[in-house]
Protein backbone atom coordinates (compact mmCIF):
# COMPACT_ATOMS: atom_id res chain seq x y z
CA UNK A 1 0.00 0.00 0.00
CA UNK A 2 1.48 3.55 -1.11
CA UNK A 3 0.54 6.88 0.30
CA UNK A 4 0.91 9.78 -2.30
CA UNK A 5 0.61 12.64 0.01
CA UNK A 6 0.93 16.69 -2.37
CA UNK A 7 1.37 19.30 0.44
CA UNK A 8 0.58 22.77 -0.89
CA UNK A 9 1.43 26.14 1.02
CA UNK A 10 -1.47 28.19 1.23
CA UNK A 11 -1.07 31.22 -0.91
CA UNK A 12 -0.05 34.61 0.17
CA UNK A 13 -1.34 36.43 2.95
CA UNK A 14 -0.72 40.46 4.41
CA UNK A 15 1.49 38.36 6.91
CA UNK A 16 3.78 36.66 4.40
CA UNK A 17 4.33 40.29 3.12
CA UNK A 18 4.77 41.79 6.16
CA UNK A 19 7.39 39.21 8.19
CA UNK A 20 4.59 38.62 10.72
CA UNK A 21 3.36 35.85 12.46
CA UNK A 22 0.56 33.90 11.06
CA UNK A 23 -3.10 34.90 12.58
CA UNK A 24 -5.96 33.62 10.63
CA UNK A 25 -6.83 35.99 7.64
CA UNK A 26 -7.80 36.19 4.01
CA UNK A 27 -5.39 35.50 0.85
CA UNK A 28 -3.96 39.07 -0.01
CA UNK A 29 -4.39 40.39 -4.10
CA UNK A 30 -0.97 38.53 -4.46
CA UNK A 31 -2.57 35.61 -3.38
CA UNK A 32 -5.51 35.55 -5.08
CA UNK A 33 -4.09 36.26 -8.23
CA UNK A 34 -1.51 33.83 -8.53
CA UNK A 35 -4.37 31.11 -7.75
CA UNK A 36 -5.97 31.89 -11.57
CA UNK A 37 -2.86 30.55 -13.73
CA UNK A 38 -2.92 27.32 -11.20
CA UNK A 39 -7.00 26.19 -11.54
CA UNK A 40 -7.08 22.47 -13.51
CA UNK A 41 -3.14 22.27 -12.26
CA UNK A 42 -3.87 20.12 -9.64
CA UNK A 43 -2.20 17.19 -9.14
CA UNK A 44 -4.48 13.93 -9.00
CA UNK A 45 -5.42 12.76 -5.55
CA UNK A 46 -8.22 10.58 -4.10
CA UNK A 47 -9.23 13.05 -0.96
CA UNK A 48 -8.60 16.66 -0.48
CA UNK A 49 -8.00 18.33 2.29
CA UNK A 50 -6.72 21.95 3.90
CA UNK A 51 -6.37 23.73 7.18
CA UNK A 52 -9.19 25.21 9.41
CA UNK A 53 -7.47 28.20 8.42
CA UNK A 54 -9.14 31.23 6.02
CA UNK A 55 -5.78 31.10 3.92
CA UNK A 56 -6.16 27.67 3.26
CA UNK A 57 -9.99 27.96 2.73
CA UNK A 58 -9.53 30.77 0.65
CA UNK A 59 -6.79 28.90 -1.43
CA UNK A 60 -9.17 25.90 -2.18
CA UNK A 61 -11.62 27.66 -3.15
CA UNK A 62 -9.34 30.22 -5.85
CA UNK A 63 -8.40 26.74 -6.67
CA UNK A 64 -11.31 24.88 -7.36
CA UNK A 65 -10.97 22.38 -5.35
CA UNK A 66 -13.55 20.73 -2.42
CA UNK A 67 -11.21 20.30 0.66
CA UNK A 68 -12.55 19.20 3.75
CA UNK A 69 -10.47 20.49 7.08
CA UNK A 70 -8.32 18.99 8.84
CA UNK A 71 -7.64 19.77 11.96
CA UNK A 72 -4.11 19.08 12.09
CA UNK A 73 -3.11 20.90 9.56
CA UNK A 74 -3.52 24.31 11.55
CA UNK A 75 -0.84 26.11 11.28
CA UNK A 76 1.22 26.43 14.44
CA UNK A 77 -0.44 28.16 17.37
CA UNK A 78 2.13 31.43 17.64
CA UNK A 79 0.37 33.12 20.47
CA UNK A 80 0.78 36.63 21.45
CA UNK A 81 2.87 37.13 18.73
CA UNK A 82 -0.17 36.00 16.20
CA UNK A 83 -0.76 39.47 13.84
CA UNK A 84 2.45 40.79 15.08
CA UNK A 85 5.57 41.66 12.64
CA UNK A 86 9.04 39.46 13.32
CA UNK A 87 11.15 42.79 13.97
CA UNK A 88 7.76 44.58 16.46
CA UNK A 89 8.37 41.51 18.11
CA UNK A 90 11.99 41.32 18.11
CA UNK A 91 12.53 44.73 19.03
CA UNK A 92 10.16 44.46 22.22
CA UNK A 93 11.47 41.05 23.53
CA UNK A 94 14.82 39.95 21.71
CA UNK A 95 16.02 37.40 24.57
CA UNK A 96 12.63 35.57 23.67
CA UNK A 97 12.77 35.64 20.15
CA UNK A 98 16.52 34.25 20.18
CA UNK A 99 15.38 31.25 22.25
CA UNK A 100 12.39 30.54 20.00
CA UNK A 101 14.64 30.81 16.94
CA UNK A 102 17.53 29.01 18.86
CA UNK A 103 15.32 25.69 20.94
CA UNK A 104 12.62 24.03 19.02
CA UNK A 105 11.20 23.57 22.20
CA UNK A 106 10.91 26.89 23.36
CA UNK A 107 7.60 28.67 23.17
CA UNK A 108 7.89 32.01 24.71
CA UNK A 109 4.93 33.64 22.85
CA UNK A 110 2.22 30.75 24.92
CA UNK A 111 1.49 29.17 21.83
CA UNK A 112 3.18 26.22 20.18
CA UNK A 113 6.82 25.47 20.24
CA UNK A 114 8.51 23.84 16.40
CA UNK A 115 8.66 20.33 18.81
CA UNK A 116 4.87 20.64 19.61
CA UNK A 117 4.19 21.25 15.50
CA UNK A 118 6.49 18.44 14.66
CA UNK A 119 4.43 15.90 16.89
CA UNK A 120 1.53 17.17 15.76
CA UNK A 121 2.12 16.76 12.63
CA UNK A 122 4.31 13.25 12.98
CA UNK A 123 1.53 11.42 14.38
CA UNK A 124 -1.02 12.93 11.25
CA UNK A 125 1.26 11.45 8.77
CA UNK A 126 1.60 8.42 10.70
CA UNK A 127 -2.73 7.78 10.90
CA UNK A 128 -2.38 8.77 6.95
CA UNK A 129 0.11 5.96 6.00
CA UNK A 130 -3.44 3.68 5.88
CA UNK A 131 -4.38 5.57 3.23
CA UNK A 132 -3.97 3.84 -0.12
CA UNK A 133 -4.11 6.59 -2.81
CA UNK A 134 -3.35 10.21 -2.95
CA UNK A 135 -3.82 13.02 -0.60
CA UNK A 136 -3.84 16.44 -1.77
CA UNK A 137 -4.00 18.96 1.63
CA UNK A 138 -3.45 23.12 2.05
CA UNK A 139 -1.59 23.95 5.06
CA UNK A 140 0.91 26.51 5.88
CA UNK A 141 4.66 27.15 5.53
CA UNK A 142 5.47 25.83 9.30
CA UNK A 143 3.72 22.46 8.82
CA UNK A 144 5.02 21.68 5.74
CA UNK A 145 8.76 22.23 7.64
CA UNK A 146 7.58 19.84 9.92
CA UNK A 147 6.09 17.13 7.32
CA UNK A 148 9.55 17.53 5.25
CA UNK A 149 11.51 16.82 8.52
CA UNK A 150 9.28 14.03 9.46
CA UNK A 151 9.59 12.58 6.29
CA UNK A 152 13.79 12.77 5.95
CA UNK A 153 13.67 11.41 9.38
CA UNK A 154 14.93 14.67 10.72
CA UNK A 155 14.46 16.26 13.82
CA UNK A 156 12.74 20.20 14.74
CA UNK A 157 16.35 21.85 14.59
CA UNK A 158 15.75 21.55 10.94
CA UNK A 159 12.67 24.00 10.82
CA UNK A 160 14.96 26.77 10.13
CA UNK A 161 16.19 25.53 7.21
CA UNK A 162 13.47 24.17 4.68
CA UNK A 163 12.20 27.07 3.03
CA UNK A 164 9.04 27.14 1.82
CA UNK A 165 7.14 29.81 0.24
CA UNK A 166 3.42 30.36 -0.82
CA UNK A 167 1.88 27.75 -3.57
CA UNK A 168 5.09 25.97 -2.94
CA UNK A 169 4.74 22.15 -3.03
CA UNK A 170 5.74 19.17 -1.83
CA UNK A 171 4.99 15.63 -2.51
CA UNK A 172 5.72 12.92 -0.48
CA UNK A 173 5.23 9.23 -0.69
CA UNK A 174 4.68 7.24 2.37
CA UNK A 175 5.24 2.80 1.98
CA UNK A 176 6.24 0.07 4.59
CA UNK A 177 5.66 2.60 7.37
CA UNK A 178 7.68 5.04 6.27
CA UNK A 179 7.58 8.54 4.64
CA UNK A 180 10.44 9.84 1.97
CA UNK A 181 10.38 13.28 0.51
CA UNK A 182 9.98 13.04 -3.34
CA UNK A 183 10.21 16.73 -4.17
CA UNK A 184 10.11 19.87 -3.12
CA UNK A 185 8.93 22.29 -6.02
CA UNK A 186 7.63 25.95 -6.14
CA UNK A 187 4.00 24.84 -8.09
CA UNK A 188 3.80 28.33 -10.00
CA UNK A 189 7.34 27.19 -11.26
CA UNK A 190 6.76 23.20 -12.25
CA UNK A 191 6.10 22.51 -15.49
Amino acid sequence: MTTRLHLICAAATPATAAMAFAADEPLDARGRDSLARLVGRLPSHDIALRSPARCAADTAEGLALDARPEPALRDCDFGRWAGRSLAEVQAETPDAVAAWLQDPQAAPHGGESFVDVMTRISGWMTDLLAVDGSVLAITHALVMRAAIAHAIGAGPETFRRIDVAPLTRARLSGVGGRWTLAALVPWKDER
